[in-house]
């Protein structure tokens, strides 16, 4: 499958990196930011509703090509997707699922506080 190209959205990849605090709690920080081109669309459908009901807001699916993502390597990354490549990512992959020429993402919207 091709991407059309004037479909196709620059966001940036960031590493999921998770380290511990002084009081042994998770904390997560992001890595570099890696530019990648996608077509992202908000979520939608009969299944989708279902799936996450009255949280569908948040929720975008995306679809890349390329060798960036993995399935099952890239679960939890962050998407900055409105935020500048330097910022905190306000999208996080939740799902990735393999097709024969690309990536279909499920992506959702990480919450910020303000």
């Amino acid at each position: 499958m091709r991407l059309k190209r004037s479909d196709l959205v620059t966001v940036f990849l960031r590493k999921r990196i998770v380290g511990r605090d002084d009081e042994l709690n998770e904390t997560i920080s992001y890595g570099d930011s890696q530019k990648l081109l996608m077509n992202v669309q908000p979520a939608s459908g009969q299944v989708a509703t279902e799936l996450y009901g009255d949280r569908l807001r948040y929720f975008a699916n995306a679809k890349y090509v390329g060798n960036a993502i993995k399935e099952n390597c890239n679960e939890l990354d962050g998407v900055c997707l409105n935020a500048g490549p330097s910022d905190d990512p306000d999208y996080r992959i939740v799902s990735i699922y393999t097709y024969k020429n690309h990536l279909n993402l499920t992506l959702e919207r990480i919450k910020q506080d303000g």
